[in-house]
């Protein structure tokens, strides 16, 4: 029997306590554990249990390996396009979009709509190659989108050299109008910091506008998310009927910012499709 026990009850006693160790070792992700059943190499069917033992607990570690390594590339994955659908789209506007393919699109009856437009960008851009234009707009861009961030606005995109910005939606802010004023004087301010290859500074010409407009996401390949309406028209019109250097807002935007904002009466201005319409400027906060 003390033969029995050293040969035969012994070891399997060993092997149970491996087999505990290697669940915990994989269970919990510890270290491979140093196991006991294997210190004495057996020439016999136990022996043979006890190599298939190890073989196979080897074999288990390195496909859970393989597996969250697989996992963990799939969630970089991810993780990446998730920020390339928040770049395009708004957040709220990006998880609709994730749990109905319908067509998203909303009337929002209060928001304000900036454009602006780099002076004499286009005259600019056939003096200087490609790639320095590219990297000049893209840093004028990119401090724009700070802004942005600081604003808590919602950019809905670039055209050429014209940047546009609303403030409103997708969720609604009392304070839309005063917070796209606000970005509006920072933009005006800050292009003063860029010159172009002859060594003079940019400028400017910004239009705002405060209506009603319908917003949407379009497109099945490269969709985006856009508005529509009289609202969106207006602004533009602020901008190409600008002054450089100025921001111009109509009627509907006066009233928003009169009582916080420094504004002053340009006149009658005659918009094309619109007719004479009266017209401020932005002058500070």
């Amino acid at each position: 029997m003390l033969t029995f026990g050293f040969l035969v009850i012994t070891p399997i006693l060993r092997l149970r306590d491996d087999l505990i160790a290697a669940g915990d070792a994989i269970s919990k992700d510890l270290s491979d554990p140093a196991f006991q059943s294997l210190r004495t190499q057996r020439h016999d069917e136990l022996g043979e249990v006890i190599v298939a033992f190890s073989q196979m607990f080897q074999r288990v570690r390195q496909e859970i390996s393989t597996r969250r390594q697989t996992e963990a590339k799939l969630r970089d994955e991810q993780e990446k396009a998730e920020r390339l659908l928040l770049n395009v789209l708004p957040a709220e506007i990006a998880a609709q979009l994730k749990q109905n393919l319908s067509p998203i699109a909303s009337r929002f009856e209060a928001v304000t709509i900036l454009f602006a437009d780099i002076v004499r960008f286009t005259e600019l851009s056939a003096r200087i190659p490609p790639v320095e234009l590219v990297d000049q707009l893209n840093q004028i861009f990119s401090t724009f989108d700070q802004l942005l961030e600081k604003y808590e606005l919602e950019k809905i995109k670039t055209i050429g050299d014209a940047y546009l910005v609303v403030g409103g939606l997708p969720t609604h802010r009392p304070d839309h109008a005063a917070a796209i004023a606000q970005m509006a004087l920072d933009m005006q301010q800050v292009i003063s910091k860029f010159q172009t290859d002859l060594g003079e500074p940019f400028q400017l010409r910004i239009g705002i506008n405060t209506g009603t407009v319908v917003a949407g996401v379009i497109g099945l390949k490269k969709f985006s998310y856009d508005l529509w309406g009289d609202a969106v028209n207006l602004a533009s019109r602020m901008e190409s009927h600008g002054i450089p250097g100025q921001i111009q807002v109509t009627d509907a935007t006066y009233q928003q910012l009169k009582d916080q904002f420094d504004l002053k009466p340009r006149g009658t201005v005659s918009v094309k499709g619109r007719g004479d319409l009266v017209t401020y400027l932005l002058v500070g906060r």
